[in-house]
């Protein structure tokens, strides 16, 4: 017998030591998607500390479209939202066309123009037939998609393409498509591309 046993003694016990030991994969993804919600969440509502911000807004623009507008910019913000609901589905509310649906407007010779009436008889009147468009031949038929629209929404639509984009034509004011329009009659007929280019400006 030992003589820790002999006088009664409890054996003593191993000193503990430090070990290391791995981190847990799982607790790394967990921090990694952690930060990266974070990171996005900021993004989305930080406005990266732009003073102008407040709540419940997010970014300079968001905040900006819900300013009051007036002048060329209250018909510009009009035109976007006339453009977006009727030509927007085939021309792209960036503009830049469909392929096999509706060419370009962005850039477009039809847009740059200093005149505009070319450009207005289109939604008035519809268009048949071969369009050549930055060079590219676009064979379609559009109805008279802005025959239904008053003279102001046409002319802010018609404003807004020539302003956007790019885009650097001059405004179109309500009663220049007055004009237009009652030049056309009542029931203007659809023209070919060749048509048009033959029409004053």
């Amino acid at each position: 017998m030992t003589e820790e046993f002999k006088s009664g003694a409890a054996p003593t016990e191993a000193e503990p030591t430090a070990t290391r030991a791995a981190t847990p994969m799982w607790i790394i993804v967990l921090m990694l998607i952690l930060l990266f919600l974070g990171a996005v969440y900021f993004d989305h509502n930080s406005g990266w500390f732009d003073g102008r911000l407040y709540g419940p807004y997010s970014s300079t623009e968001q905040l900006e479209s819900y300013q009051p507008k007036s002048g060329a910019a209250a018909a510009l913000a009009h035109g976007k939202v006339v453009f977006e609901a009727y030509c927007g589905l085939c021309h792209g509310n960036d503009g830049v066309g469909k392929p096999g649906q509706a060419p370009p407007l962005a850039g477009s010779e039809w847009v740059n123009t200093q005149g505009f009436s070319r450009l207005a008889h289109i939604p008035l009147g519809g268009i048949n037939g071969t369009i050549k468009v930055e060079g590219k031949d676009w064979s379609m038929n559009m109805a008279a998609m802005g025959a239904g629209l008053s003279d102001a929404d046409l002319a802010a639509v018609l404003t807004y393409i020539r302003g956007s984009w790019g885009n650097k034509a001059s405004a179109v004011g309500a009663d220049d498509i007055n004009k237009i329009r009652a030049q056309m009659g009542k029931s203007p007929a659809p023209m070919t591309g060749d048509q048009m280019m033959k029409m004053p400006e």
